[in-house]
């Protein structure tokens, strides 16, 4: 293990982490919110201080870096940027407890959206935009973004480690010949999505919450600035926000290949294929059945095509109480919870292309039954998946399993119904922020013990980083030096 370039990399994170809490710290001092932006100052030179010791420590760092230093550094930066980004909420006393406070940054960079804050409107602006920004910075990743302005080495493959232990999907390519290229590539798109997002936001809202909205749109992430989400602002804002929240929900290699006008290969991508499907299914599903709760067949439309999409793309937005609806159509969201988005977006979930390959790996075992003989090879846009993303995506699959049951079980310690538990797991493992019940979106997640809510903030990791990274770092042989 090269602990010397794992340490370099930390202190960059941490760099990174105590300049962006800045803008955060400004605004406190423009709202004359003292003991807030002294809780920022504090935390951003604690960021410091710990980075200029691991920079100390890591002088003459080997650039070596191989898939085991990748997946520690990705599982422990994510866990590390936690624990200091939820300082400002702790130390102002907004936020009290530092088990909330950790839950809620949690939640805000791995774009999951929970909330253990009963009050959102209580809290200071610094607050409020450092809390909504966390969306956007762990959208794509803070590695990405370090891999987009930074060389890490040499080797085109220290990028290539890290890049495939942050990115959610089941296979991370390159776009162009350069890892640090591609990191750029998807940074500047998301970027410019972004920018966009907010030049349509702010036509009906004011600058700061327009901001803050895009950051968590854009990120896929649902930390609201009022205490009924979304559902005060105007139907124009929500359906804004449903067109972007699906175009953040969908891979961004589509983007490159439409900027290269590769228009004939987007329109066969089968990931989006269905994933459009999905979308367009379940919003016509849903509408028919919960057209009688609305006035008219349009409003039922417009709140069922943004609770698909804020739910599909794990946003976690929300325009009413969707726990009101019918089964069915809670049934339809819980589905669409596993779904998720698609791989190489910011959005969450067991991912569209993974559902894919899931499919045809039953359609060819159905198959190889019925023709035991004949060799099948798993196909996808025409081309042959690698048996080893097969193998891949059946041992997350399984690992995921896993994970729900035994969290599920825990935190079933608290005595809260199977419905809310049950959703509080998805909700957070999939990093999409309300469940069903006592965690509806009318409702939030300050109900659970210290003990359940750090379950579901690993949940939120183990979910936002693939699982992988996360269980790394409980092997003994990640730890050892060779």
């Amino acid at each position: 293990m090269n602990y010397k370039m794992i340490g370099r990399l930390l202190s960059l994170i941490l760099t990174v982490e105590a300049i962006f809490m800045i803008p955060a710290w400004g605004i406190c001092l423009a709202d004359g919110a003292d003991v807030a932006a002294r809780a920022f100052l504090i935390a951003i030179g604690l960021c410091l201080a710990v980075a200029a010791l691991l920079y100390l420590f890591s002088r003459g760092a080997k650039r070596n870096f191989f898939a085991k230093e990748g997946l520690f550094c990705v599982g422990f930066s994510w866990v590390l940027m936690s624990v200091f980004g939820c300082l400002p909420f702790w130390l102002s006393g907004e936020i009290p407890s530092f088990v909330d406070a950790l839950f809620e940054m949690v939640s805000g960079f791995t774009t999951t959206g929970a909330s253990v804050v009963s009050n959102i409107e209580g809290l200071s602006r610094g607050v409020l935009y450092w809390r909504s920004f966390s969306h956007w910075l762990g959208g794509m990743g803070v590695l990405v973004f370090l891999l987009a302005i930074v060389p890490l080495g040499s080797s085109d493959g220290n990028s290539m480690h890290l890049l495939r232990a942050e990115s959610p999907g089941p296979d991370v390519g390159k776009l162009v010949p350069k890892m640090r290229q591609t990191a750029a590539v998807l940074y500047l798109t998301y970027l410019g999505l972004t920018v966009i997002t907010f030049l349509f936001l702010v036509v009906d809202m004011p600058a700061f919450e327009a901001l803050c909205t895009t950051f968590g749109t854009a990120g896929t992430g649902g930390f609201g600035l009022k205490n009924d989400s979304i559902a005060s602002y105007s139907p124009y804002v929500q359906n804004v926000c449903t067109v972007f929240m699906l175009l953040f929900g969908v891979n961004f290699s589509i983007y490159y290949l439409l900027l290269l006008r590769r228009f004939r290969e987007v329109f066969a991508d089968e990931e989006l294929r269905l994933y459009i499907g999905v979308v367009l299914g379940s919003i016509l599903l849903i509408t028919l059945n919960v057209r009688g709760l609305y006035a008219s067949i349009w409003d039922a439309l417009r709140h069922a095509s943004f609770q698909v999409s804020s739910i599909m793309t794990t946003t976690g937005f929300a325009t009413c109480d969707f726990d009101l609806w019918p089964s069915f159509s809670k049934g339809i969201l819980l589905i669409l919870m596993v779904f998720g988005a698609c791989a190489g977006s910011t959005g969450g979930g067991f991912k569209i292309a993974r559902v894919l390959l899931v499919l045809k790996g039953i359609r060819r075992n159905i198959s190889q039954v019925l023709r035991p003989q004949k060799v099948q090879v798993i196909r996808v846009n025409k081309t042959p998946v690698d048996e080893a993303v097969v193998a891949g995506t059946n041992a997350y699959l399984c690992s995921y399993v896993v994970i729900v049951i035994v969290s599920f079980l825990l935190i079933s310690l608290d005595g809260f119904s199977i419905t809310t538990n049950f959703s509080a797991v998805l909700a957070c493992f999939n990093n999409i922020g309300p469940g069903f019940d006592a965690v509806g979106p009318a409702c939030n997640f300050s109900i659970y013990s210290p003990l359940s809510k750090l379950i579901l903030a690993a949940n939120m990791l183990a979910g936002r980083l693939e699982i992988f990274p996360i269980l790394a770092l409980f092997s003994k042989s990640l730890w050892k030096r060779k």
